[in-house]
Protein backbone atom coordinates (compact mmCIF):
# COMPACT_ATOMS: atom_id res chain seq x y z
CA UNK A 1 0.00 0.00 0.00
CA UNK A 2 1.23 3.46 -0.88
CA UNK A 3 -0.15 6.31 1.21
CA UNK A 4 0.29 9.93 0.22
CA UNK A 5 -0.85 12.49 2.82
CA UNK A 6 -1.28 16.07 1.64
CA UNK A 7 -2.28 19.19 3.49
CA UNK A 8 -4.21 21.92 1.72
CA UNK A 9 -3.00 25.16 3.24
CA UNK A 10 -1.60 23.45 6.34
CA UNK A 11 1.42 21.45 7.41
CA UNK A 12 0.50 17.84 8.29
CA UNK A 13 2.23 16.60 11.43
CA UNK A 14 4.11 13.32 11.58
CA UNK A 15 1.73 11.93 14.22
CA UNK A 16 -1.28 12.47 11.93
CA UNK A 17 0.59 10.73 9.10
CA UNK A 18 1.35 7.71 11.32
CA UNK A 19 -2.27 7.62 12.50
CA UNK A 20 -3.54 7.66 8.91
CA UNK A 21 -1.11 4.91 7.92
CA UNK A 22 -2.31 2.71 10.76
CA UNK A 23 -6.00 3.30 9.95
CA UNK A 24 -5.67 2.83 6.19
CA UNK A 25 -3.85 -0.45 6.84
CA UNK A 26 -7.31 -1.98 7.42
CA UNK A 27 -8.22 -1.36 3.80
CA UNK A 28 -5.20 -3.25 2.56
CA UNK A 29 -6.97 -6.48 3.54
CA UNK A 30 -10.00 -5.54 1.43
CA UNK A 31 -8.29 -4.29 -1.74
CA UNK A 32 -5.47 -5.46 -4.01
CA UNK A 33 -2.40 -3.20 -3.71
CA UNK A 34 -4.21 0.12 -3.08
CA UNK A 35 -2.76 3.56 -3.76
CA UNK A 36 -4.23 5.99 -1.23
CA UNK A 37 -4.25 9.78 -1.56
CA UNK A 38 -5.39 11.55 1.60
CA UNK A 39 -5.93 15.30 1.60
CA UNK A 40 -6.47 17.14 4.87
CA UNK A 41 -7.65 20.72 5.28
CA UNK A 42 -9.34 23.05 7.73
CA UNK A 43 -12.56 24.81 6.75
CA UNK A 44 -12.36 28.59 6.84
CA UNK A 45 -15.82 29.22 8.29
CA UNK A 46 -15.59 29.58 12.10
CA UNK A 47 -19.29 28.63 12.53
CA UNK A 48 -18.67 25.08 11.30
CA UNK A 49 -18.05 22.90 14.40
CA UNK A 50 -16.50 20.01 12.47
CA UNK A 51 -13.93 22.12 10.65
CA UNK A 52 -11.21 19.49 10.06
CA UNK A 53 -11.95 17.71 6.78
CA UNK A 54 -10.38 14.66 5.18
CA UNK A 55 -10.81 13.57 1.56
CA UNK A 56 -9.45 10.25 0.35
CA UNK A 57 -9.17 8.61 -3.04
CA UNK A 58 -8.13 4.98 -3.40
CA UNK A 59 -7.02 3.54 -6.70
CA UNK A 60 -6.74 -0.21 -6.87
CA UNK A 61 -6.39 -2.63 -9.72
CA UNK A 62 -10.13 -3.11 -10.21
CA UNK A 63 -11.78 -0.16 -8.51
CA UNK A 64 -11.45 3.47 -7.50
CA UNK A 65 -13.11 4.69 -4.32
CA UNK A 66 -13.61 8.21 -2.95
CA UNK A 67 -14.89 9.56 0.35
CA UNK A 68 -15.02 12.80 2.31
CA UNK A 69 -15.70 13.39 6.01
CA UNK A 70 -15.36 16.10 8.64
CA UNK A 71 -14.70 16.08 12.34
CA UNK A 72 -13.54 18.24 15.21
CA UNK A 73 -9.99 16.85 14.77
CA UNK A 74 -8.11 15.21 11.91
CA UNK A 75 -8.14 11.84 13.68
CA UNK A 76 -11.95 11.82 13.83
CA UNK A 77 -12.21 12.82 10.16
CA UNK A 78 -9.75 10.07 9.16
CA UNK A 79 -11.76 7.50 11.15
CA UNK A 80 -14.97 8.51 9.36
CA UNK A 81 -13.30 8.39 5.92
CA UNK A 82 -11.86 4.93 6.59
CA UNK A 83 -15.29 3.63 7.68
CA UNK A 84 -16.91 4.96 4.51
CA UNK A 85 -14.23 3.50 2.27
CA UNK A 86 -14.37 0.16 4.07
CA UNK A 87 -18.13 -0.06 3.48
CA UNK A 88 -17.61 0.74 -0.21
CA UNK A 89 -14.89 -1.92 -0.53
CA UNK A 90 -17.00 -4.60 1.15
CA UNK A 91 -19.99 -3.74 -1.05
CA UNK A 92 -17.80 -3.95 -4.15
CA UNK A 93 -16.37 -7.32 -3.10
CA UNK A 94 -19.86 -8.72 -2.43
CA UNK A 95 -21.09 -7.58 -5.83
CA UNK A 96 -18.21 -9.35 -7.54
CA UNK A 97 -18.95 -12.58 -5.72
CA UNK A 98 -22.66 -12.71 -6.64
CA UNK A 99 -23.75 -14.80 -9.55
CA UNK A 100 -25.37 -12.85 -12.38
CA UNK A 101 -29.17 -12.95 -12.11
CA UNK A 102 -29.81 -12.62 -15.85
CA UNK A 103 -28.39 -16.00 -16.86
CA UNK A 104 -30.91 -18.77 -17.38
CA UNK A 105 -30.21 -22.31 -16.24
CA UNK A 106 -29.16 -24.81 -18.94
CA UNK A 107 -32.01 -26.58 -20.74
CA UNK A 108 -32.85 -30.03 -19.47
CA UNK A 109 -32.18 -32.90 -21.84
CA UNK A 110 -35.38 -33.94 -23.55
CA UNK A 111 -36.25 -37.55 -24.26
CA UNK A 112 -36.32 -38.39 -28.01
CA UNK A 113 -39.78 -38.83 -29.45
CA UNK A 114 -40.62 -42.34 -30.67
CA UNK A 115 -42.79 -42.81 -33.81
Amino acid sequence: MRLQVKGRGIEVSESVKRYAERKFGKLERQLDDPDVELELHVEGNPKIPDDHAAEAAIHSRRISLRARASGPRFEAAIDAVVEKLERQAVRHRERRQRKPAHKTPPKAAQAPESD
